[in-house]
């Protein structure tokens, strides 16, 4: 609200602008979700645009492997969109044009996820195409061998990204002898000898109802996506309510790997706390926020995200820093004992000089 006064407009005081700004109403759209006798799980939330998100998020990951087979999950989502038994790979990329959507795919140590966005009104062919690639890939000799270079240069290209080489070696400390510790793309030795029955048997093994959702998000009614889950997966072979996999315990460690020609450092902390399933987890999320980000080319002053990239731009030598919340699945291993897999990182990009100051502002922190 404005008032004249003397042929002046005054404007609410700003104290009374950040209330009303804070009043606003949030739209939260229900989350529903129905389980077929399958074990199949269906979950949408209806929030009346006119485009949506639908996926099939799969347990099926390297947390789900074992030495001999680590990389199998990665290596079969690259096989997604090479054709099937009814669209080749032309067609399919055709159709995903012609209706406008985006389809796509990723692996991570616990979910192996396909997933296309689309208008709402192409959800049923976005679902048919879903389908159509998880359960009747060609997977032919011709495309797996493209396919095991694309990797090969893939795993390069990783090794080349400190950040994600840093990644993988806390995992290999922290979760020693667990499965959590290998990499998602496996060795290389696995990724050379991988082969279209190695493929077919792990979607045999892991593509099972019981460990699928159907994840749907926008402009989307849950009884049309649950009609379209019978149709599309009903053939699906039961399975188990949830992948089985060996719980994980943290293991405290140092590693040291030094490249020699750099001059700099990537370092890393790592600290146990709770998994995603966990009530505390919303606070990590709100601290891993509020301690966020930075980085020295951005500059840093008044508008620092935080005291502690203050503190630390003032330091000599520390050129970034990001914090990093990843949870794990928690598994019951005895009555009222929970296999907490968690690990909050931060990452660090640091001169030698700056170690020995770094270390006492995060503890401060």
């Amino acid at each position: 609200m404005q008032r004249i006064v003397g042929g002046q407009i005054l404007k609410p005081a700003r104290r009374w602008r950040s209330a009303l700004a804070a009043a606003r109403e949030v739209f939260f759209p229900e989350t529903v979700v129905t389980t077929l006798p399958s074990g199949f799980r269906i979950a949408t939330e209806d929030t009346k645009i006119p485009t949506a998100t639908i996926g099939v998020w799969i347990d099926a990951g390297s947390r789900y492997e074992n030495p001999k087979n680590n990389g199998t999950a990665h290596f079969l989502e690259h096989m997604a969109f090479k054709g099937t038994s009814r669209r080749s790979r032309n067609a399919l990329e055709l159709e995903v044009e012609d209706i406008g959507a985006h389809l796509n795919a990723y692996t991570s140590r616990e979910q192996t996820v396909y997933y296309a966005k689309c208008f709402s009104t192409d959800l049923e062919q976005s679902v048919d195409i879903l389908s159509d690639i998880l359960l009747n890939s060609n997977l032919n000799s011709r495309d797996i061998e493209a396919e095991r270079s694309v990797i090969l240069r893939e795993m390069q290209e990783v090794e080349q990204n400190f950040q994600e080489v840093v990644f993988d070696h806390l995992h290999t400390g922290a979760f020693e002898g667990n499965p959590l510790s290998m990499t998602i793309l496996g060795p290389v030795e696995n990724i050379n000898s991988i082969q279209r029955k190695d493929l077919v048997d792990y979607i045999q093994t892991h593509y099972r109802s019981g460990r699928m959702v159907l994840s749907a998000a926008g402009g989307v009614r849950h009884d049309e996506i649950v009609r379209l889950a019978e149709k599309y997966f009903g053939g699906l072979k039961h399975g188990d309510a949830s992948a089985n996999f060996q719980p994980a315990t943290f293991k405290p460690c140092e590693i040291h790997i030094p490249v020699e020609g750099m001059d700099s450092i990537y370092g890393a902390m790592v600290v146990e706390g709770v998994s995603w399933t966990h009530e505390d987890n919303l606070a990590l999320m709100v601290a891993n926020t509020l301690i966020g980000e930075w980085d020295r080319s951005r500059g840093f002053g008044v508008n620092a995200p935080s005291r502690l990239a203050i503190r630390l731009g003032r330091s000599a030598g520390v050129q970034s820093f990001q914090a990093f919340n990843t949870c794990y699945k928690v598994r019951v291993i005895l009555i009222n004992h929970y296999g907490f897999d968690f690990c909050f990182f931060f990452l660090v990009f640091y001169t030698p000089s700056a170690i020995f100051s770094l270390l006492p502002l995060f503890l401060q922190r």
